[in-house]
C-alpha cells in the first residue's frame, strides 16, 4: 500500500516542476514579447529617419538623370 503512496506523491511532484518550468517559461516569453515591440518600434522610427534622409538624395537623383 505504501508503494501507492508512493507513486502519487511522485507524479504530484512531477507534475509541481512542470507547473514550475511552465510558469518561468511563460515568464520568458512575455520578456521576449516586450523586447520585440520595443524593437519593432525601434526600427519604424528608424525606417521613418532613412526615409526622411534619403528623399533629398533620390530627388537629387533624378535630377541627374535628366541632363
Amino acid at each position: 500500500m505504501w508503494w501507492l503512496f508512493l507513486s502519487v506523491g511522485l507524479a504530484a511532484a512531477g507534475l509541481m516542476v512542470l507547473a514550475v518550468f511552465t510558469a518561468r517559461v511563460f515568464a520568458a516569453v512575455s520578456g521576449l514579447a516586450a523586447q520585440v515591440a520595443v524593437s519593432t518600434e525601434a526600427l519604424t522610427v528608424a525606417s521613418d529617419r532613412l526615409q526622411r534622409a534619403a528623399e533629398p538624395v533620390a530627388k537629387r537623383a533624378g535630377e541627374i538623370t535628366r541632363r
